[in-house]
């Protein structure tokens, strides 16, 4: 097997009036890069958006959860598994999970800081008490907590990792032996161009108003912004194989998965109010051996902001790419592209010209991913 295999991902996509990811003012996240203002979307909303959509396409036992009530839900599993009555479950989840070292939260059955773990590791440690349950319940609480500490409970978090928590990664900064370093990067999205920050005055009228009474119920202001956004994500396959367990077929299935995932998801801030779901107008998938390489400073100078945005974003981002590998000297083992610009547009021949140098033929997303795992097999020695 290779030892290092990184696949970087590149989107372009335009996104419509919106706030996809509002900052403490409840205005859309922005930055400055080139010297300009651009629109921002934080690199957490991109991945907590991008992890939900993962989950969806899995069953529910291979699913991952981030909750502060693990206590809570390992107490309904003992419950539902034995019928035991609540108490005596609780007493168990909680002397259970105390080898682990989880400060209590605020709340009855949670945890000081939300946890990211599979339900089938969860359901694996209400399993180590299923057939004790009565035992334990007739013990006090110093011999129930001497009993389950021959338990392995930590084992069961440290052990048999869902791809969720294979990608993203988990981190317990004062138990460290529960951490699980990420084999996903997600850079925070940027538009390719300066943006500005709009409001949307709204009002909201009520209906049982009576007829000589005028004016709005409701009055406020909404920040928004539109922007073709550069969205960059990079995956190690060594820290996701080695994550899953060494279960290479498990990791390529990841690897599909999670960009699929990250080109289909998107933050849902105000979605209600702006429906703002679009699909990327470029995604372009690289597998490089020396390092991951987000290819943002195409973008140092902004775009100018007029027609065809999205088409001068994806042609800079190609060319940016192919003088990178000019200048390092180096090639990736695999470089396509997925992308929606057609050769029936005169201002769009400049782009596809240069996006066909730089990633090849365009093919469509399904086969972007069927032939990205192919490569992937091939690199790792394993039948595709």
């Amino acid at each position: 097997m290779t030892s290092r295999l990184y696949v970087d991902v590149h989107i372009v996509q335009t996104v419509p009036p919106a706030n996809l990811n509002r900052d403490d003012q409840g205005n859309p996240k922005e930055a400055i890069y080139g010297g300009v203002r651009r629109s921002r979307v934080s690199s957490q909303a991109w991945k907590r958006a991008t992890r939900l959509h993962f989950d969806a396409q899995v069953p529910e036992p291979d699913r991952a959860t981030r909750t502060k009530r693990m206590t809570a839900e390992l107490v309904e599993r003992i419950a539902r598994n034995t019928d035991l009555d609540k108490e005596p479950a609780t007493r168990i989840a909680t002397a259970l999970l105390a080898q682990l070292g989880l400060s209590a939260g605020k709340k009855a059955g949670e945890t000081a800081y939300l946890l990211f773990y599979g339900n089938a590791q969860l359901e694996a440690v209400a399993e180590l008490v299923t057939d004790r349950v009565s035992e334990l319940a007739a013990l006090d609480d110093t011999a129930l907590s001497d009993t389950l500490k021959a338990l392995p409970v930590a084992q069961k978090f440290t052990t048999g990792h869902p791809m969720g928590v294979a990608l993203f990664g988990r981190m317990v900064a004062n138990i460290p032996a529960l951490n699980v370093d990420a084999s996903v990067q997600v850079a925070h999205a940027l538009s390719t161009h300066e943006t500005q920050l709009e409001f949307d005055y709204f009002t909201a009228v009520d209906d049982e108003n009576e007829k000589e009474e005028t004016g709005a119920g409701m009055i406020g202001t909404i920040g928004f912004n539109s922007a073709t956004l550069y969205r960059y994500a990079t995956l190690g396959l060594e820290q996701l194989t080695a994550n899953l367990g060494g279960d290479t077929t498990a990791a390529l299935d990841a690897v599909g998965g999670f960009v699929d995932s990250f080109a289909r998801s998107a933050p849902t801030g105000y979605q209600n109010a702006f429906a703002h779901r679009t699909r990327p107008s470029l995604v372009a998938v690289v597998i490089r051996q020396d390092q991951p390489v987000n290819l943002v400073s195409a973008f140092e100078e902004p775009v100018p902001t007029e027609a065809g945005i999205a088409a001068a974003s994806a042609r800079r981002l190609a060319e940016e790419h192919a003088t990178a590998c000019q200048m390092w000297g180096d090639t990736p083992i695999f470089a396509a592209a997925s992308h929606t610009f057609t050769p029936s547009d005169p201002r769009t021949k400049d782009t596809i010209e240069a996006l066909s140098r730089a990633f090849g033929e365009p093919v469509a997303f399904p086969d972007l991913i069927t032939s990205l795992r192919a490569r992937l097999a091939s690199s790792m020695e394993e039948p595709a």
